[in-house]
């Protein structure tokens, strides 16, 4: 910047100082943002980045810049869009029981898909690379199959693949001591599936809802790579910087 503006860096910093302590214009919602996505993303595990993102526009239409992901404040993102008439027929998210219970709370209307990347991730991790047991194993690659079903005919091999499974392991699983670490994460893939299984599958019937949250992930990725080169901003230019670079994005 130095070298383009050809001002000295006591200048270029009291004009990113300036500009830090301005808040960005407000976008201007339509009401038509009806396929939203949903996502949070921690800096050091100390502070959060919500946003909500239209999934047709790519527009994001709503962020908080907060303590952690919580029920209180994704419901006071939620009532601040609904009050701006904002009322979407779905939204994808992880399985933040929280951010689900707010939606429902705000929008009991909206279908909510689950994010099909976070459940494989998080069975996976639960899973390991190398399980030991054979139920374990199977699961692990029933799991490997949930990001590749494209249509109704692999929802139903994986339901009814799942299906098997729970008929031929799940009392089996449930009869383990869940004291045990390995066993315990076996158990709570299991209930991860069961649990999600009735919101996974919502984009086969309509083409507009995401199946995951890729497209905040990219965007918290890119976000994330520019902030690095600007790591000693304090906490309140940090909240600033995020949202002049949501709003610049917006209107790219």
């Amino acid at each position: 910047m130095i070298n383009i503006s050809r001002r000295g860096i006591w200048k270029i910093k009291r004009i990113k100082n300036y500009w830090l302590e301005k808040v960005p214009p407000v976008l201007r919602l339509t009401g038509k943002h009806k396929y939203l996505i949903f996502d949070g993303t921690y800096f050091k595990r100390t502070n959060c980045l919500m946003i909500m993102i239209d999934n047709l526009s790519n527009q994001a239409i709503a962020n908080r810049y907060c303590n952690r992901e919580n029920y209180a404040t994704a419901s006071n993102i939620f009532k601040e869009l609904s009050d701006k008439q904002i009322n979407p027929i779905a939204i994808t998210t992880d399985g933040n029981t929280s951010v689900i219970r707010a939606i429902r709370n705000i929008w009991p209307n909206a279908i909510i898909q689950r994010c099909l990347v976070h459940i494989q991730r998080q069975g996976l991790s639960w899973l390991r690379k190398y399980p030991k047991s054979q139920a374990a194993r199977d699961l692990r690659l029933l799991l490997l199959t949930v990001t590749n079903i494209k249509n109704h005919k692999q929802k139903e091999t994986f339901i009814s693949s799942f299906n098997s499974w729970e008929k031929k392991y799940g009392k089996f699983v449930l009869s383990l001591p869940s004291s045990d670490k390995v066993y315990g994460d076996l158990q709570r893939t299991r209930s991860l599936i069961i649990h999600a299984l009735p919101n996974m599958f919502h984009y086969l019937e309509d083409f507009n809802i995401a199946p995951t949250t890729n497209k905040i992930e990219g965007y918290f990725s890119r976000l994330k790579e520019l902030y690095r080169r600007h790591r000693g901003l304090s906490k309140k230019h940090r909240e600033k910087y995020f949202q002049w670079y949501i709003y610049f994005k917006n209107i790219k």
